[in-house]
C-alpha cells in the first residue's frame, strides 16, 4: 500500500474526536509508525501486515500489547484494527545500545515482571517462541549454509529446563524506553510463550554485554546461577545472535524496507554469533 493512502485510511479512524496530523516515526523496521496529534494528546500508530515469513501475528502482536499494558508494562491500546494498532504516546526516551549496559540491573527486574505477569493476561490464540526452531526454518528459506542448522542443534542440546513464560523476543534498544521514573517495553510482535532465557539472552546479545554485565543481569534474574544454566545462557545467546543475523537475511530478500541496511544488520549479528561461540564450552 502507498505512504499516501495508508495515512488516508489511518486519518478516518473512529477514535479520533477531530482532525489529526502525522508525524512520522523513524526506527521500525518492519511496520509503518507516525506521532499522532489529536485535539492536542499524542498518540503512536503503528501499520503492518502479517509477516508469515517471520512467524508475525499483527493480531496476536495487539492481544500481547493489551496484556502488557494490563500488566502495567507497555502503554494502553486505543484502538485496534486489521494490521492498526493506536496506542497512547509515551513521553519518554528510547534506549541506544550503550543503555542497555548501563541498566542491566533494572533490565533483569524489568524481565522478572514481565515474565510474571504478561502471560496470565494474554487472551486468545497465543504463539510459541524457540529460537531453534526459528533458526532452522529460516536457514531453510534462505537455502543458506547448513551449519547453522548443526549450530542450533548444539545449541538446543545444552539447554536446561526451565518455567514456561511469555516473553518479548526482540529487545532491540528501541523497544524499551526510559520516561525517567520507569522503564517501558514495546513492540510485542513476537511475544509469545516461551523461555525466559531467551529475552535474558537476547538483551545480553544487543546490547553486546562482556561477562561482567551476564553475571548482573544473570545473578539479577535468578539470584545463584549454578555452571549448567550459565552454560545454557551462553548457548542461547549465540543463538539470539544468530537468529537475529537470519532474520536479517530474511527481511533482505522478502521485505525489503526503505532506508533499512538489512545486510549491515546482518554483518553485525554473525560477528557477535562468531565471538559467542568462540571457545564456547557446552558440556
Amino acid at each position: 500500500m502507498r505512504k499516501e493512502d495508508i495515512e488516508s485510511t489511518l486519518a478516518t479512524l473512529p477514535c479520533w474526536r477531530g482532525p489529526v496530523t502525522f508525524e512520522p516515526l523513524k526506527g521500525g523496521l518492519t511496520n509503518i509508525s507516525y506521532v499522532v496529534t489529536d485535539r492536542g494528546e499524542k498518540f503512536v500508530v503503528r501499520f503492518g501486515v502479517d509477516i508469515p515469513v517471520h512467524h508475525v501475528s499483527r493480531e496476536r502482536e495487539r492481544a500481547a500489547s493489551i496484556a502488557a499494558f494490563e500488566a502495567g508494562l507497555s502503554p494502553e491500546i486505543v484502538h485496534g484494527a486489521a494490521g492498526i494498532t493506536v496506542m497512547r504516546f509515551i513521553a519518554g526516551r528510547t534506549f541506544e545500545e550503550a543503555d542497555l549496559r548501563a541498566n542491566v540491573g533494572r533490565l533483569a527486574a524489568l524481565m522478572k515482571e514481565s515474565h510474571a505477569k504478561v502471560g496470565r493476561l494474554v487472551r486468545g490464540p497465543a504463539g510459541a517462541f524457540w529460537v531453534f526452531h526459528v533458526i532452522r526454518d529460516y536457514v531453510h528459506l534462505l537455502g543458506v549454509d547448513r551449519r547453522y542448522i548443526d549450530w542450533a542443534d548444539r545449541l538446543e542440546r545444552a539447554q536446561v529446563p526451565l518455567p514456561i513464560v511469555f516473553g518479548h523476543h526482540d529487545l532491540l534498544p528501541g523497544n524499551l524506553m526510559d520516561d525517567g521514573s520507569r522503564l517501558w517495553l514495546i513492540d510485542w510482535e513476537y511475544g509469545a510463550f516461551g523461555t525466559a532465557l531467551f529475552d535474558l539472552a537476547n538483551l545480553s546479545s544487543n546490547g553486546d554485554f562482556g561477562p561482567a554485565e551476564d553475571a548482573v543481569l544473570l545473578e539479577g534474574y535468578f539470584g545463584t546461577v549454578e555452571a549448567p544454566l550459565r552454560r545454557a545462557f551462553a548457548a542461547m545467546k549465540a543463538a539470539s545472535a544468530l537468529r537475529e543475523a537470519l532474520w536479517a537475511m530474511v527481511s533482505d530478500v522478502h521485505l525489503r524496507t526503505e532506508g533499512v541496511d538489512y545486510q549491515s544488520h546482518a554483518r553485525t549479528y554473525l560477528a557477535r554469533f562468531d565471538a559467542a561461540t568462540a571457545g564456547l564450552d557446552l558440556g
